[in-house]
């Protein structure tokens, strides 16, 4: 650009509409589709993330836990004995190799761990840590594994590359350590007393859980149901490595806009724009009910 940057709109440039016109006419790619698939894949994946980790999080506040170092380290040499020899003695499939070894490895671990084996014990706040621990690896080193995993899937007949499953599955596991380390504090911040005096009257517990934990709970599950799709609705590695074409979603659409003449930073504005616009509105409506007080009243 001749003469530096271009800043006041009709005295250093002349503003236009191209770039929209060239996103939502399809020349810069399937952008409907994208949004589609983003909004699905999002809106499913923070759900269900959502509900599996609650549940986890509360037996993690409200029942003890006792997981021995030996019914790991079983499952570990088991899972990785049994899959090199089923694919490379017995001759099976690396998929096929692989889901027996780890059935046969997890039937081991659990009969290992109500054995009386020596070695140190594991308690909630170690299960906890483990948790949380599965952030810490290399997001490209679990995509990658990822990949190669649905691929072998993919050969016996079920294909997980470029589906609304295999998209699905992966940002569950992806976003289950974030909700179970958030829905902990907030469980453990309810009063006990309530749920005693359920126990008292003989209150299953799936029924204390879900008639008096979980409205108890509403703030802390709208949020964290926040921070997961804020979380997935940005992802973008999964996202490159386990689509191809008809699930991509946004932050996909918003890297490929470029062309020989390099990037085309018109085009990639208008992508982000379009890609941040849905988690403002959610940021914008979820403050609305907090100044309201209908999330703040949730707890009585």
């Amino acid at each position: 650009m001749v003469g530096g940057a271009t800043y006041i709109p009709f005295v250093d440039f002349e503003p236009s509409l191209q770039a929209w016109r060239e996103l939502f006419s399809g020349e810069r790619g399937e952008f409907f589709n994208n949004v589609i698939a983003s909004t699905v894949i999002g809106l499913s994946s923070a759900v269900l993330a959502t509900a599996i980790g609650a549940m986890a999080a509360y037996a993690l506040v409200r029942f003890p836990f006792k997981v021995k170092l030996a019914s790991g380290l079983a499952f570990f040499f088991v899972a990785l004995s049994g899959y090199l020899l089923g694919h490379y003695v017995l001759g099976f499939g690396r998929a096929a190799s692989m889901l027996i070894a780890f059935i046969v490895a997890l039937v081991v671990s659990l009969v290992t761990n109500r054995l009386k084996v020596p070695g140190p014990v594991m308690g909630n706040e170690d299960i906890i840590f483990w948790f949380v621990s599965q952030r810490m690896f290399p997001p490209i080193v679990t995509a990658f594994a990822l990949f190669l995993m649905y691929t072998e899937v993919g050969r016996m007949g079920f294909k997980l590359v470029d589906t609304y499953v295999g998209m699905v599955l992966a940002y569950i596991a992806f976003s289950l350590p974030i909700v179970v380390w958030l829905m902990r504090d907030f469980f453990a911040a309810l009063p006990l007393e309530v749920e005693e005096a359920a126990m008292v009257d003989n209150v299953p517990s799936w029924r204390i859980f879900t008639g008096i934990v979980l409205p108890m709970s509403v703030p802390g599950l709208i949020a964290t149901f926040m921070i997961t799709l804020a979380f997935v609705w940005n992802e973008f590695l999964f996202a490159l490595f386990l689509t191809n074409a008809k699930w991509q979603t946004l932050p996909i659409l918003v890297a490929g806009q470029n062309s020989q003449r390099g990037d085309e930073w018109w085009s990639i504005s208008a992508a982000a724009l379009v890609a941040i616009i849905p988690m403002m509105i959610m940021a914008a409506l979820l403050s609305r009910l907090m100044r309201s007080g209908l999330l703040l009243g949730a707890i009585k």
